[in-house]
């Protein structure tokens, strides 16, 4: 399961899981009682949504039939913190409002991985594009110290920006993946903040990994 999710729907999601390691799922009153919802069609809607993201499953006809698919205990749920450009560097634009579930053997990441260690980003621009990196794609970062060749979050002389992390003759730089892009030396400093795990393409839901 990889789908987009929002604030709000990470939280219900986060309040059946823990309803339900006391036994059972949450009643649509539960959860309406919970989060404060006007009517249990506001339930229904959300749990829809959750269900169409293959967050969960529903068995018709059945009280309290929601269920988690059997690999629920191996995601992590993450904030897409903001924005990256994957073109010239830029300030980094914070956001907070959406969540994002990850399978964490999908991405080879072991399945003690806190969200601490790992982060999710929008990018912006097109100087990815030959290593499958398209404008607004989600990637998921791993906070680990990078490898030469590998594609990096990082902030350089102060501006962030998405690229090919390169060592030559012990110094470091960075690469787009598009040849209309130059070169990035670090005139002060390079900061690498995390490392290329996976993406998620929002417009298709199709996935790529390292």
């Amino acid at each position: 399961m990889s789908g987009i999710l929002t604030k709000r729907q990470g939280q219900i999601l986060d309040f059946i899981r823990e309803h339900m390691r006391g036994g059972s799922a949450p009643s649509f009153r539960e959860i309406q009682k919970k989060f404060g919802f006007a009517s249990p069609n506001s339930v229904n809607s959300h749990l829809k949504l959750l269900e169409k993201k293959g967050a969960l499953r529903r068995e018709p006809g059945q009280a309290r039939n929601i269920s988690l698919p059997e690999k629920q205990a191996y995601t992590l749920e993450l904030p897409v913190l903001g924005m990256i450009p994957a073109g010239m560097p830029a300030d980094q634009e914070e956001q907070s409002d959406r969540c994002i579930t990850v399978d964490l053997e999908a991405i080879a990441l072991p399945k003690n991985t806190r969200n601490t260690q790992v982060f999710a980003l929008e990018t912006r621009g097109d100087s990815m594009i030959n290593a499958g990196i398209l404008d607004r794609d989600i990637v998921i970062m791993e906070r680990i110290e990078p490898r030469d060749t590998d594609i990096v979050a990082a902030l350089i002389d102060g501006e962030c920006t998405l690229k090919r992390y390169l060592v030559r003759h012990g110094k470091p730089f960075l690469r787009a993946e598009n040849p209309n892009y130059p070169d990035l030396i670090p005139a002060r400093e390079l900061v690498i903040q995390g490392v290329f795990r996976a993406l998620i393409r929002i417009a298709s839901q199709s996935r790529q990994h390292r």
